[in-house]
Parts: C-alpha cells; structure tokens; sequence
C-alpha cells in the first residue's frame, strides 16, 4: 500500500491509546483485544493514522501486514485478505502444514473445501505467522467482499491465540450491517476496541498547512475543510496553484479533485482514467496493455503523475490513485464505453497471463455490454471455483451470466442449470428467501426435453430449503405434489430423491408414522434399481425415525442393516450419501452405540466437506458433540459445537441456528464449571431462535434451558422451561429421550418441595425407560427414584440407587452419567464403614472422570462434596474443631454467603486480615473454596441443584 505522504497533527488521544494497544500486544498482556476497529467519515484521517501504527509497531518489533479493500471490486473473494498476505514472509508459508488449505485467502487460488474450515485455517496461518507479533492493517472496510466480512467475523468470534493484532479502518455510515454486527458484538465481548476520528481542531488545521499559509489564510482553510484533512490539504493544494482563498471557501472537496485534472496532457489523463477504472490491478504491464503504449513509453507520463501526487506507487509495482475518493471520482466521470474497453482489455491480459478466475471475473462482468459466451465462460468459471469458499460472489456471478443469457430454446437447459447452482450458492450464504424464489422459478420452467432437467433436483432443494426457513408444512406439500405427479410421472429415480427428502421432513414437524410407508416404499424403489446409496438413505431415514419415536428395536434393526452396507462401500462411492451418513449417526446416538455413531459421522464429515455440502455440516458435527459429551470428552465437544454455530450462522436459518445452540448450550453446562453465565446465555439465543415453533427443535432448545436454569440454581424457570418445551401431556419431549427429559422435572419438584408431581414424573420415567431399554435412560430413571427418596429424608436407599445408576450407565461407555451418578452418590452423609469407603471410591473415580474429560460442571461439584467425602472418615466436627474461635465466626460467616469485604466490615478487619484467616481455614480443614466450606460447616450436600 502507498505510503503517506503527510505529516500527522493531533490525535494524541488516539496515538496513545495505540502506543498502549502495541504495548499489550508485545507483552502478550491477558485481556487485550484482538481487533482494533477505526472508524470516520471519508478523508478524515483513518489511513493515516493506522499508517502511523504500523511505524510505531514495527518500532515495537512488530511485522506489519497491510492490505485494503476496494470500491469496485467488492465481489473478488478474500481481497483485503489476499492483499495483506502477499507481504508475508514466504518462509512463514513454506513451513505452514495448512498451506494448501489457505490458497483461496493467500492468492486467490481457487480449492473446493469448505469455507468454514478455510476460516480456521486461516485464523492458524496468524498464529503460525506471530513468532513475532503482527500487525494486520486492513483498510476500507466498509468495501469488503462478503466472504472477507465472513472470514473477519470468524476472526472477531474466535480470535487468534497469538500476539496479532487486527486493525480495520472503515466509514462508518458506509459499513454494511453485517460488518457492523460484527464489530458490535465484539465490542461488548472484549475482543473489539473502537476509536472514531473526528474532525481536526481549527489548532490542528492550522498547525498542519502554516508552513505553506499565513495564519490568518490557514484559519480560513481550516473552516472551509470543517475539518476534514483530505479536504484541507485539497484546498492547500488549489491554493499553491493560484485560486483565491475566497473562491476555494466555496468549493467543494469534488471539483478541487477534478481541478487537478485539468493541466494533465490526453495521454497522462487516459493514464489516470485507466488506473481508476483498473483500480489495485494497475500495473505497467497492465497499463501497457488496455492502452496500447510500450512500458517504455508510459514512464514519462507515469513519472509526472507520481510528481503531481496523483498516483502513487504500491506493493509489487502497482499504481494506485492518492486516495479512494479521488478514485471514485475519475471512474465515474470516465466514458462508460472507454470504462468497458478497458476492462474488456485488461480480461484478454490477465487470461494471457494466467491470472486467478475471479481476478478475470470482475472485468469480465465489466466488459459486458450484451451476450458474451467467451466473457460468460469466464464468469462461470469462477463462480463455479467459488462456490465452496465464497458463495456470495458465487451468486453474484452466476446472476450476471443469466441476466445476459439470451432467452431463447436452445439456452432453456443451461438456464436452468445456472439458476439452480446459482439457488444453492444463494442457500449456503443465508439468502433463503432469495434461493427459495428462484427455486420456484426453476420449478415453473418447462423440461427442456433432452434429459437436463432441474425440476426433482429443485424441488428436493427447495423442500431443504423451506426446512431451514422453518417452513415445514410447505416443505411437505411441496414434495408429495412432485411424488403425486401423473403428467409426467416422477422416474423411478426421483422417486427416491423425493422419498428420501420428504421422510427426512420426520421428526422436525411430521411424525415419523405418517412417512413410514412413503419410507418403505422409497427403499422398495432404490432396492429395485440397484441403488445402494438409495438403499442406504431410506434405511438411514427410518432408523432415525424409529429411534426418535421410541421403537428402539427396529431401530436397531435398521441400523445395523444400513452400517452394514454403508461400511461396505469405500470412501469413493460416499458421495451420495452424506444426509444418510448424518441420520445414521444420530440414530446409532440415540440407541446408544457412541463409537458407531462416531465413526459414521466421521465418515459424512469428510464427504460433506469434499462436497460443499455445507447444510449437513452441522448435523454431523452435533452428532460428534453429542456423543463427545455422553462420554465425557468435553473439550473436544465445545470446539465441534462452536465449528458448528459457524456454519449455522452462515447459513442463516433460525431453525437450524436453535438446534445447534440448544446442544451447544447442553455441552457448556457439561463443560463449565459451577455458576458460569455462559451455558444460560447459549440457552436463551437457543429458544430466541426457536421463535414460537413447537417442532423438535424448539423442544431441544427449551429442554436445554430447563437443564441449564436447574444447574444455576433456579428450579422454578426449569420446571417452566420443560412444560414449555413438552407441551400437554409432555408428548413434543422426544420420545427416546424423555427419562433424561423427565429427571430434570422430578429433581426440579424435589427442590421446590413439590414431591406429588415429582412421584409422578419419576413413575413415568421409570415406565419409559423399561420400554426403551438403553442403559442411559434406565439410569436416568433411576436417578429420579434417588431424588424422590432424597425428597423424603432417606439419603442411604438415595445413594444405593445413583451407585446402581452408575453402574447403568457404565454399560452403554456414557462415562459423563457414570461419574455424575457416582458424585451425586458419594455427596450423602454415610453412618456405616462400609457406605463411607464406598462413597471414597465412588468420589475418587468420579472426579478422576471428570478431570480427565474436561467437565467443569462435575469438577466443580466433585470439589464441592469433597468436604463430605473426607468427613466421612475425618468428621466435620474434629476439623471445625481445630479453628481458633475468630476462625470459626469467619467461616460461618462464610457460609451465610458473605464476602470477604463484608465480613471486614461486619468485624472491623481489614480484608488483608480476612483474607489470612481465610487461608488458615482452608488449610485447617482440607477444603479449598467456599462452596466446599459452607458444606464443611453445614453438612451441606449439592442437592437437587446438579440434577438432570
């Protein structure tokens, strides 16, 4: 990027809170944000200041990246991105493993994987990159192309675990809402800090042109400017040119540029036309090649313009207008037919050259001016490249090709092929509604009678499509109109396709019963065409649905029979059956066998990133989190949730963002320790985005905020939250799910002494484990009856029946229940020797569990009976006894939930002294936090708070 070339007045507030980021940022200081957002309007001093924090950075040791979007180039994908990290230090890529991974955001190089893991990759390129801390300069924002304001969205959510800094300069009222939503919600977590430029003081103006000015002139400039230095130092400069300070009073920031353009020769202002129109891809080859004139015979011209300060020099020999205003300027008031010329021209150089697709791309679309195929050709091209990593500019192009495409016969099958690539890419980037329009249009179009045709295939989408809207009922409508189909009838082929989509609308908002025979009969088909990823799919479907509805049998049967096929087929012929991968999986989940259910959805993960099949993502990675957290590996289970609640805010649909936070929000409860407001916080969005829906979905949302308000205390709001999310008779509670469902309602009643409902409960999860018959379920059920009895005062039959749930629930390998049964066991007072060396064992292997699988939730509550435990052998009343009597009213009052501060100013201690008294206590009676003191002096269990 050019350097600037004017020295920098003001500011001091601003350059000190830079001197102090770069300061953070070289000492790696904890808490220190991740992005620097600077903001104003155009001409105010943006550039120049983050140009002067680069000096100061590369003073701190720092690199300094810089790259910059651009006004009329918006939609070449990753372009801010790709222009800072042509400066990276190529041993820093030489030695990156990911390398290939990044080739799309490093140089444009077009790779099918998908974006959301382009974006990890490129957010570990930076910490590859800061053995040294960098600094990355992203100027003009408020132009990004949607996949960089995806990509920096991700880097804002997920910042880099490294000493970078990125530094975003924008105009604010220019910004579009997505980037603004951004920044926003980065600010309120800590990773973003803002500065807004102002205008400079009349001081400042003055100080900055009275080398040139007496001061009574440089006032006068200052007011006209209002304070604007783009503005001030365009009126000095008319002003060195002879126009009177009275007529530049007058003279807006526009026609001053334009004066600068008046003493140019036609050659030099073809030059500068041609430079605006080409923006950052001028070159002198480049110049040399739309203008027709030898390199040679450029460099005078070239060399007077660069003296006049018009254009300036950049990174790899390219020229840039000053100043993006002066830019827009001159493109705008070029000749349309000269501006197309010159993007015709620069098309043929770049494909000469081998230039990226979506380089040619943008002056292909330029260039058009009525059907092409040649430029449309090249259009498609990166359309098609682009469709994985960045499908805005995907859509975007294909919307051209069609808008030129001449509607006639012999075009109606590559019409239809263009709109429905073009539906998909709309799909993958949010645009639901736009897809789903353009899908209709598909629908409606005649079969062009040579065996192309769209219609199944967007119908199949659209009903995917509709899904995601949450518009589940059109959904269905839409695929038995297309099965029941006589004019023509649907091949036996679509027969599947649509089969297959509309038993898939099961469990969403259609019970899986009234699908059953369309399911069947769809495997009747594929089975009679030799259609083993047909076969597959429509075993997968009904295996998932017998699952959700209960009928673990048959689910069982199906489930086997389609593993077994699909464990038959190499990786290869996979690639028809990512959905049925993703229903596999989470049947095998529901019937308990997590490592079948792992492997399965491993093996759709790497087909579905193979092949953009970006709306199974998700399912696939919820299936992992899952099974992750049945098994206690915690750690693992957040980081595939969160890959996960990227992807669905990519995609944009409310009903798939509630899914995926409703499980997020139940591995977070599992995750954090005690208290944490986080998992609550993911609940709430969860039923946020459910709306009023009442499908599956909407219930796992509400179930998950039932069990994140019991775990913070609040009994009440769980109780609410699970009658809200079953409705009457409970029967939205997902039918094979519903003893983990329920124990959440009788631990609720226990602890709001409303043991009636809680009996009735627990007898119903008792009844609906025996007949799902899976050890997790049993155990939960068992669970229930342990509270009832705690309810009632009998803490021994208690702890005998959560041992028996652990041993339940070790059976099926769900290691999180194991070690929460056994805590919950070994929390209760025991009398005998025997219950108090079974209680050790129990709290030894269940923290050992927890500890190892990253649970914060069962941590913290191993830690809070660990006072229990160890009195069962070393009772509470010989350690409390031990405390001097200052001690002892310390730790009572401790446990009336007093804070330090307080207990001072209850006593008239200093904190200091409470503080010591407090580690005194702590090391006396073998306790280490509050929680577990309270319990010490009170004989306190967790209670009913852990339940669920």
């Amino acid at each position: 990027m050019p350097m600037e070339r004017t020295r920098l007045v003001g500011r001091e507030a601003e350059l000190g809170r830079l001197d102090r980021l770069l300061a953070d940022l070289t000492a790696d200081a904890p808490g220190r944000p991740a992005v620097l957002d600077v903001s104003g309007e155009a001409g105010i001093g943006k550039s120049r200041l983050v140009g002067e924090l680069c000096l100061r950075a590369t003073r701190h040791g720092a690199a300094v990246l810089r790259g910059r979007a651009t006004e009329y180039e918006h939609h070449i994908p990753f372009q801010p991105f790709t222009d800072a990290f042509a400066d990276l230090d190529p041993e820093v890529t030489g030695t990156f493993p990911a390398a290939a991974e990044v080739a799309p955001v490093l140089a444009g190089t077009p790779r099918r994987a998908d974006r959301f893991g382009l974006h990890r990759a490129t957010a570990a390129l930076l910490a590859h990159a800061a053995d040294t801390p960098l600094v990355v300069v992203l100027d003009d924002m408020h132009w990004a192309d949607d996949a960089s304001l995806e990509l920096l969205d991700h880097l804002v959510r997920h910042p880099v675990r490294a000493r970078v800094l990125l530094v975003l300069a924008r105009r604010d009222r220019q910004s579009p809402a997505p980037l603004a939503a951004t920044l926003t919600r980065g600010a309120d977590t800590g990773a973003v800090r803002r500065t807004v430029l102002g205008p400079l003081t009349e001081r400042e103006c003055v100080a900055l042109v009275t080398d040139d000015l007496a001061r009574d002139e440089a006032v006068r400039l200052s007011t006209a400017s209002e304070g604007n230095p783009l503005y001030l130092l365009t009126l000095l400069q008319a002003h060195r040119e002879g126009a009177s300070i009275s007529r530049l009073s007058t003279t807006g920031l526009d026609a001053l540029l334009l004066d600068e353009l008046t003493p140019l020769t036609p050659a030099q202002r073809r030059l500068v036309d041609a430079v605006a129109v080409l923006g950052d891809h001028a070159t002198t080859a480049l110049l040399g090649a739309v203008t027709g004139r030898a390199q040679a015979e450029l460099a005078p011209d070239l060399a007077a313009l660069i003296r006049r300060d018009l254009l300036r020099t950049g990174q790899h020999g390219r020229l840039a207008l000053r100043h993006p205003v002066l830019r827009g300027l001159v493109h705008d008031r070029a000749e349309p037919w000269l501006r197309t010329e010159t993007h015709r021209l620069a098309a043929a150089e770049l494909t000469r050259t081998g230039a990226p697709p979506a380089e040619r791309a943008h002056h292909a679309e330029r260039s058009l001016s009525g059907w092409d195929p040649q430029a449309a050709a090249v259009l498609t091209e990166a359309a098609e490249q682009a469709a994985l990593t960045a499908p805005a500019s995907c859509a975007h192009w294909l919307a051209v090709v069609l808008r030129h495409l001449p509607h006639t016969p012999e075009h109606l099958g590559r019409r239809t092929e263009l709109m429905l690539l073009r539906a998909r890419a709309l799909s993958s980037c949010g645009r639901l509604r736009e897809s789903r329009d353009l899908l209709h249009q598909v629908i409606a179009l005649p079969d062009p009678g040579d065996g192309t045709g769209s219609r199944v295939p967007a119908v199949v989408l659209c009903a995917v499509v509709e899904r995601h809207l949450g518009r589940y009922a059109e959904a269905v409508a839409l695929l038995r109109r297309e099965l029941d189909r006589t004019d023509p009838a649907p091949s036996p082929a679509d027969q599947v396709a649509l089969g297959l989509e509309l038993g898939s609308s099961a469990p969403h908002a259609t019970p899986y019963p009234t699908v059953r025979a369309t399911v069947a009969r769809t495997l009747e088909v594929a089975r009679s065409l030799g259609d083993e990823a047909g076969v597959a799919g429509a075993l997968a479907v009904g295996a998932l649905g017998e699952a959700y509805e209960g009928d673990m049998a048959a689910a069982a049967d199906l489930a086997r029979r389609a593993a077994d096929l699909v464990d038959a087929l190499p990786d290869g012929d996979l690639t028809g059956l990512c959905e049925p991968l993703a229903r596999l999986g989470w049947a095998e989940a529901f019937l308990e066998r997590f490592a079948d259910a792992e492997r399965h959805a491993d093996r759709g993960l790497a087909v579905a990133r193979r092949t953009g099949q970006l709306y199974l993502l998700p399912h696939l990675l919820l299936c992992k989190a899952h099974v992750r957290t049945q098994t206690c590996r915690l750690t693992s289970a957040v980081e595939l949730a969160d890959e996960a609640e990227d992807i669905a805010r990519g995609i944009g649909s409310d009903e798939l963002l509630a899914f995926v936070l409703g499980t997020k929000a139940h591995v977070l409860v599992d995750a954090c320790p005690p208290g944490d407001p986080g998992p609550l916080a993911t609940a709430e969005e969860a039923v946020a985005a459910a709306g009023l829906g009442v499908n599956w979905w909407a219930s796992i949302a509400w179930c998950t905020l039932g069990y994140a308000a019991l775990t913070t205390g609040d009994p009440a709001r769980a109780r609410d939250a699970m009658l809200r999310a079953g409705g009457p008779g409970l029967r939205r509670l997902q039918p094979s799910m519903r003893p983990l469902f329920l124990e959440i309602l009788v631990t609720a009643a226990v602890a709001t002494g409303d043991l009636g409902a809680a009996k009735d409960w627990a007898e119903r999860a008792r009844e609906e484990a025996d007949r799902l018959d899976l050890p997790v379920q049993l155990a939960s059920a068992t669970r229930s009856a342990a509270h009832i009895h705690l309810g009632l005062g009998d803490s021994h039959a208690a702890a005998d029946l959560f041992m028996v749930a652990a041993e339940e629930s070790a059976r099926s390998g769900a290691a999180f229940w194991e070690a929460f049964s056994l805590l919950l066991g070994a929390s209760l007072p025991a009398a005998d020797p025997d219950r108090m060396q079974r209680a050790s064992a129990a709290w030894h292997r269940g923290r050992r569990i927890a500890v190892a699988g990253g649970c914060g939730m069962l941590a913290g509550l191993a830690e809070m009976i660990r006072p229990t435990v160890a009195g069962a052998s070393d009772g509470p009343d010989r350690r409390l006894a031990e405390l001097t009597a200052r001690e002892r009213e310390i730790a009572d009052l401790v446990t009336e939930g007093l804070t330090s501060p307080a207990i001072a100013d209850r006593l008239c201690l200093s904190r200091r002294t409470v503080e010591t008294h407090i580690s005194r206590i702590y090391r006396k009676t073998g306790v280490s936090s509050r929680a577990a003191l309270a319990g010490l002096v009170t004989g306190r269990t967790p209670g009913p708070l852990f339940g669920g």
